[in-house]
């Protein structure tokens, strides 16, 4: 049962891989998403963080705290998962047709950018709701972006994004029982 699963879900992976891998983006898109993933290689969480220690008011220790320990423990845990896995990125498997963009490491899965992203999101909405719709759009198309430039299968940006929720609710939980939340 799993076996045929994962067959089914390598399948789709691949369909999708092919379709992005041959599609010539418009020029616009195209520098989108090599903003959006660069930004999505930590300089956006840190300019926040930053941000957010001089002017994020009587909370900002908390949410600086919890976003960044969902954050160091999703580096521990999609390391251990692309270590486990071994899946090969889907650059390495076809070449792309036009991004030249070099993978910050040698496995695909889980998608580590959209992990970080997608935690941190998460957390510092919590903190600070008026922020939730940019910090969602900016997770979303980080992980977008790791697709459409041959970084990532849909499957390894879907669990990063499963992976990223759950650490951001741990972080959470984790401030609120320590009464910093």
């Amino acid at each position: 049962m799993a076996r045929s699963l994962w067959r089914y879900i390598e399948r789709r992976d691949h369909r999708l891989m092919h379709r992005v891998n041959r599609w010539r983006a418009p020029r616009w898109i195209r520098i989108w998403t090599i903003t959006v993933t660069r930004l999505g290689n930590g300089w956006i969480w840190y300019a926040l963080g930053f941000l957010l220690l001089g002017l994020g008011g009587p909370r900002r220790f908390a949410a600086v705290c919890a976003a960044g320990a969902a954050a160091l423990a999703g580096v521990f845990l999609f390391k251990a998962l692309k270590h486990l896995s071994q899946r090969p990125r889907p650059c390495q498997i076809e070449p792309h047709c036009w991004s030249k963009v070099l993978p910050p490491d040698q496995f695909s899965f889980p998608s580590g950018h959209t992990m970080t992203a997608c935690s941190i999101a998460l957390v510092i909405s919590y903190f600070y709701p008026s922020l939730e719709f940019a910090l969602v759009f900016l997770a979303l198309n980080i992980a977008v972006s790791r697709i459409v430039l041959g970084m990532h299968f849909l499957s390894d940006v879907l669990a990063g994004i499963v992976l990223g929720v759950a650490l951001g609710c741990a972080a959470i939980t984790a401030f609120a029982s320590m009464g910093l939340a």
